[in-house]
């Protein structure tokens, strides 16, 4: 026995167990549905029973009624044929209308169900997400979280509205028209099921290749939108480097592959459903032969024949449903791997809490960090910054600058040594409070599709519009606004394509004022940026900076020179600290750099 296999099957019945905790609010739900799978199962012989009934009645005028139907016919004299065919029609009609109310009921109660599993698991992933440290989305694509979301959540859902369920219940119908079968005639069951060990291994082996096919679609479907993404997001290098025909080639292959992947699938359907038409066919035709040998009432053999369909009819799409189960287990799978990856320490609830306000010492302490634990990036970092100080962090590309802020914000978690913020150590905050009172402004600012006033609060409620206005007009940014076409409620794109690089600055800079925290750090705020939006953003700065500690990263030269403090970086290392006039005197580092900028203009950054 493979030793592996017990391990198998607990591994799934516990990922079903994982599901059904999301089921736990809906138990009600789950139980009457189940409920009405039974009710169907034990309805589902009882009208092939009646039309025996009605040809034997037909037939054989005598023949003795039972006595559940005497009594559901209020002891009626059904006696002559057309009167008990009357009462049978009256019976089968109202009959009909219940099945199907209750099938409507099962089939809308087990979809209903499978959408709001999914909605909460949804909520739940999602939550997940966003207090997952930052670490895990620098090795995880953006599209494998995308689809765990949104693709692998809603083939969870099949597993309630065409999987687990439906499955019970085709089974529970097999079995009860089975149980039927044998009651009526067990020699004639037998005689008809003579060639349904064929049918099984049929179905085993049409699972296991709509499963192989259901897999490689999946991986198809998986490229296809990592390729369409990718290329549509980088569309500008694609056809500024005139590579349309061999990107185009390159999809034209990738599609095949998914096309020969369906194909496989459409294969498996093709030469199974064929075998179970031939299967049924034989087992009718046995039927007949052994009731026309022993001469038996015709009623019997129409009653098998439908029993027979009764039975093939979900065998033709039971192989199917366990595919389907089996594909939202294999998604559950993937999407429980989200919720149990281990949250930020201190990273309690994503709800807004109310902040302690703090002073904004910073204290690093032979701080050491590597992002992936062996290369160091920041080495035996060390300084302070008194609060309401601003400091200035210089160096080359690759220097360790923005590194040290996302220290500070907690986004990484360091190797060696401390940082603190008022002289407790940063690990000991809540990180939600922690992050609220340090307000970052980076160079690639991120806008959300949205309006301009929705990117300034981030959909806040507690902030109001004439806040925001006020805010603009103290850093002399509301003009601006008013400029845009239908001002604050201007519709910005995806990413903020619609905005210039200096406009997207402006509208962080009114978001982090709004958000008035106590540290400041501004990330190559004017990299890259226009004369006139530089002067704008120039006087928001000082605005901002003012009353506040702030950490100026790779900023102009009339930034710096108004620091409390510069601290040159290289390599992860601080190679100088002090004022301007003072890293000028010792004619080092700092003074190189210095030099290199005005060599290269005098509107240049240092870095």
């Amino acid at each position: 026995m493979n030793p592996s296999s017990p391990k198998k099957k607990t591994f799934k019945f516990s990922l079903l167990q994982k599901i059904f905790f999301f089921v736990k609010p809906y138990n009600s739900f789950f139980r009457i549905s189940l409920l009405l799978a039974l009710v169907m199962a034990f309805f589902a012989p009882i009208r092939p029973y009646l039309i025996q009934l009605t040809i034997d009645k037909v037939t054989k005028p005598n023949i003795q009624l039972p006595e559940w139907l005497n009594t559901l016919f209020f002891h009626a004299d059904v006696h002559l044929p057309v009167r008990f065919i009357l009462y049978v029609t009256i019976f089968q009609i109202i009959f009909i209308i219940v099945e199907s109310a209750i099938r409507f009921s099962f089939t809308f109660l087990t979809s209903w169900l499978g959408q709001n599993v999914v909605k909460d698991l949804r909520v739940a992933v999602f939550k997940k997400i966003i207090a997952l440290p930052l670490k895990h989305f620098d090795t995880t694509p953006i599209g494998t979280l995308t689809t765990r979301t949104i693709n692998d959540i809603e083939s969870i859902n099949d597993i309630f509205s065409d999987g687990l369920i439906p499955i019970i219940s085709d089974l529970l119908i097999i079995i009860f028209t089975l149980a039927t079968m044998f009651w009526m005639d067990w020699q004639l069951t037998l005689i008809a099921l003579i060639p349904f060990p064929f049918l099984i291994v049929a179905t085993y082996f049409f699972k296991e290749s709509v499963n192989k096919s259901f897999v490689s679609v999946r991986n198809a479907v998986a490229q296809l939108n990592a390729f369409v993404q990718e290329h549509i997001t980088g569309m500008s290098i694609v056809q500024s480097f005139a590579a349309q025909d061999r990107e185009f080639d390159k999809f034209k292959k990738i599609n095949k592959d998914h096309r020969d992947s369906n194909i496989k699938a459409i294969f498996a359907y093709s030469v199974f459903f064929p075998i179970v038409e031939l299967v049924l066919a034989i087992s009718i035709g046995l039927a007949v032969w052994y009731v026309a040998g022993k001469q038996l009432q015709p009623g019997l053999l129409i009653a098998f024949i439908l029993y027979l369909n009764q039975i093939f009819r979900p065998l033709r799409v039971i192989a199917d449903k366990f595919n389907v189960l089996q594909m939202g287990m294999i998604a559950a799978e993937r999407v429980f791997k989200i919720l149990e990856i281990p949250e930020e320490p201190g990273c309690v609830s994503v709800e807004e809490k109310e902040a302690t306000k703090s002073a904004g010492k910073i204290n690093f302490n032979q701080v050491w960090f590597a992002y992936n634990d062996e290369n160091y990036v920041l080495k035996n970092i060390s300084f302070e910054v008194k609060a309401g100080e601003t400091v200035a962090l210089v160096g080359h590309t690759g220097s360790g600058k923005t590194s040290i802020i996302s220290l500070l914000n907690r986004l990484y978690p360091i190797q060696k040594g401390t940082i603190a913020i008022d002289d407790v150590n940063i690990d000991a905050y809540d990180l939600h409070n922690l992050r609220k009172q340090i307000g970052v402004v980076l160079q690639d600012v991120f806008l959300f599709s949205g309006s301009v006033m929705d990117n300034i609060t981030l959909r806040n409620p507690a902030i109001t519009r004439e806040q925001v206005i006020a805010a603009a007009k103290l850093i002399n940014v509301h003009d601006f606004i008013l400029s845009l076409p239908n001002g604050y409620d201007y519709h910005v794109m995806e990413r903020g394509s619609t905005l210039s690089l200096g406009q997207r600055q402006l509208i962080s800079f009114i978001r982090a004022i709004l958000y008035n925290p106590t540290i400041l750090i501004l990330d190559e705020a004017t990299s890259s940026i226009d004369t006139e939006s530089e002067l704008l953003i120039q006087h928001a700065i000082d605005t901002l900076i003012t009353g506040r500690t702030s950490i100026v990263i790779a900023h102009r030269l009339s930034t710096i020179r108004k620091a409390n403090k510069i601290i040159v970086l290289d390599n992860g290392e601080i190679k100088e600290m002090g004022s301007h006039d003072e890293l000028l005197a010792i004619n080092g580092f700092y003074a190189q750099l210095h030099k290199m900028q005005f060599e290269n203009g005098n509107g240049l950054p240092i870095s």
